[in-house]
């Protein structure tokens, strides 16, 4: 494997990682926001990730590949979580329906704040990752001398 490959793994990591940080922040930032119908209040988001690895799935090997997006993550796309909303009864609320009922996001904040954690975390080994290949392309340089 090459030292670029490293990078370019470590880099769709540290790109994907981003992203679920994004949309964890959105989800915690819109968890009371409150609707008076179920058709618009906001629902969860979260991203989808698919492992690259099309030459390996087509009998090569993906590791020693001349492409450099063999390997990695990719962000396939961010999907709306079809768990059930949150009716509450508010009716001196002015978003309640004539039934007196608001609706908020389906999003468990004690859920997201892990899923932040555990983005944060990971977006944080990759980074180490990157530094540790860099170190070795830096003594591997000064072995010449």
């Amino acid at each position: 494997m090459s030292l670029s490959n490293i990078f370019n793994v470590a880099g769709s990591g540290m790109n994907a990682q981003s992203i679920r940080l994004n949309t964890t922040a959105s989800n915690i930032a819109n968890a009371e926001a409150s609707s008076a119908s179920a058709d618009t209040t906001y629902r969860g988001r979260h991203p989808v990730f698919a492992s690259v690895q099309a030459a390996m799935l087509n009998g090569g090997n993906a590791l020693y590949s001349e492409d450099q997006s063999a390997v990695g993550v990719r962000v396939d796309g961010i999907v709306e979580s079809q768990a059930p909303l949150q009716p509450r009864y508010e009716p001196e609320s002015p978003n309640a329906d004539e039934d007196g009922y608001v609706y908020y996001p389906n999003i468990n904040v004690v859920e997201e704040m892990t899923n932040m954690i555990s983005a944060s975390r990971s977006f944080q080994v990759n980074v180490e990752v990157m530094n540790s290949a860099k170190q070795m392309v830096q003594r591997v340089l000064t072995l010449g001398q």
